[in-house]
C-alpha cells in the first residue's frame, strides 16, 4: 500500500465489515498462511490494536471470513424442480470457493458452524423439504452430502503432486490403483483443496447423489425400514 493509499484508508472509518473484506482480499492475494493481524492492520493503515475493537482474535477473524465467503453464494432459484435448485446452489458455492481457494480449509477448521454457514445449511435443508423429501430422509441426505453442500469434496488423499508414470514397484504392488491413475484425466486448475476434486468429478458425484435421493423420495424411503 502506498503512503497516499494508506492516508486515504485512514480517513475511512474502520468497521467489522471493512476488516473482514480486507482480510478476504488479503487471503486471496497472498494465501491464508500469510494472513496475520499485523499484516491486515498494515493493509488497512491502522495499528494492530485497532482491529481488536471489531474482531476479538484471529479465530473470530477466520469465523467472519468464512461467513463473508458463504454469503457470496447465490440464493435458491425459484424452480419447481428441487434437484435443479439444489444443484444450482451447490455449483454456485463451488464457484465462490474457486474464487477463494483458501476458504474450504478455513470452513473445515472451524470448531462449529458459523452463523452464515448455519443459515446456508438451513436453507439447503429447506430446499430438500420443499422438494418433497421427508425430514427423516433430509437428515440422512445432509449427512451423505457432507462438504459437497458447500461446493467441495474431501478426498481420500492428496493427488495434486507431480504427474508422470507410476513408480513400477508401486504399480506392481497396487495394480488397480496404478490402472486408475493411468486412465484418469482431470481438469487443470479447477481443484478446490488437495486431490482430484475437479469439476467433472464433483458434478459426476453430485448428480449420482441427487438422482439417488430422488429415487428414495419416490419410494417413500424411511430410516425405520433401512436394511
Amino acid at each position: 500500500m502506498t503512503r497516499q493509499e494508506a492516508t486515504h484508508a485512514q480517513r475511512i472509518p474502520l468497521s467489522r465489515d471493512r476488516v473482514l473484506r480486507a482480510a478476504v482480499a488479503l487471503a486471496d492475494a497472498t494465501g491464508i498462511e500469510a494472513l496475520s493481524m499485523r499484516r491486515l492492520a498494515q493493509e488497512l493503515g491502522v495499528v494492530p490494536m485497532a482491529l481488536y475493537k471489531h474482531v476479538a482474535n484471529k479465530d473470530e477473524l477466520l469465523d467472519g471470513m468464512a461467513d463473508a465467503v458463504v454469503r457470496e453464494i447465490d440464493p435458491p432459484a425459484v424452480d419447481a424442480d428441487w434437484k435443479r435448485v439444489v444443484r444450482g446452489r451447490i455449483l454456485s458455492a463451488r464457484r465462490v470457493l474457486l474464487r477463494h481457494p483458501w476458504a474450504a480449509r478455513v470452513i473445515e477448521s472451524r470448531t462449529g458452524p458459523t452463523p452464515a454457514v448455519l443459515a446456508y445449511l438451513d436453507s439447503m435443508a429447506g430446499s430438500f423439504r420443499d422438494g418433497g423429501l421427508s425430514a427423516d430422509l433430509t437428515h440422512h441426505v445432509m449427512h451423505a452430502m457432507g462438504s459437497r453442500l458447500l461446493g467441495f469434496s474431501q478426498e481420500l488423499f492428496d493427488t495434486s503432486g507431480p504427474s508422470g508414470p507410476p513408480d513400477p514397484t508401486l504399480a506392481a504392488r497396487y495394480p488397480h490403483i496404478a490402472e486408475l491413475a493411468a486412465t484418469a484425466a482431470h481438469d487443470g486448475g479447477s481443484t478446490v483443496g488437495g486431490g482430484c476434486d475437479d469439476q467433472f468429478e464433483f458434478e459426476f458425484a453430485l448428480d449420482l447423489l441427487l438422482d439417488g435421493f430422488e429415487n428414495l423420495r419416490r419410494q417413500g424411503w424411511t430410516s425405520a425400514r433401512k436394511p
